[in-house]
């Protein structure tokens, strides 16, 4: 497909490689020049959490969901959506822990105090948290979130419904 821009002393006219052209829709370009990112290129989501009550001191899974990146020079972009809950015991704080696991090796993204307890009764939280991953990896690559309370005996971390956790490939 022969190309040409208008414009005087700047014109540039030349022909695009076949195997840039997309068969399929006149003018579709199918390949990217270098340097071009931004654009998404699949995303993955965990589908609705079971609604839960994990009652530990240790972190317990509550979602996850795998994508496997087609570049290693690619991004992943993580979105949590939804809600839960601390409840049972008053000022006892929960944790929620974000991790990527490639190859059978698990490693922290984030650990954080995400909620605390309020007099009289439970504390909803929206954590809708969103970070920008660099597995560096063409493999499957597995985000998982945990969550955990301070006291088991006496305090829950509850996952809600509708809490989501999506993963989104990003062009490097």
């Amino acid at each position: 497909m022969a190309i040409t821009r208008l414009g005087g002393a700047n014109a540039i006219t030349g022909t695009l490689p076949a195997a840039n052209i997309n068969d399929t829709s006149i003018g579709n370009i199918t390949a990217l020049p270098a340097g071009v990112g931004g654009k998404v290129l699949q995303v993955v989501s965990s589908g609705e959490a079971t609604p839960a009550t994990i009652n530990s001191t240790s972190y317990v899974l509550a979602i996850s969901l795998a994508i496997t990146p087609s570049s290693i020079s690619n991004k992943i972009f993580i979105k949590m959506d939804g809600q839960y809950g601390q409840d049972d015991q008053d000022g006892i704080t929960s944790k929620t822990k974000l991790t990527r696991t490639v190859g059978g090796v698990e490693t922290t993204i984030f650990d954080q105090s995400t909620g605390i307890d309020v007099s009289g009764g439970q504390m909803g939280i929206a954590p809708n948290f969103a970070k920008l991953d660099e597995p560096n990896t063409t493999s499957e690559v597995t985000y998982k979130i945990y969550g955990r309370t301070d006291v088991s005996s006496n305090s829950d971390w509850r996952t809600r419904a509708h809490t989501m956790l999506n993963a989104f490939e990003i062009l490097g």
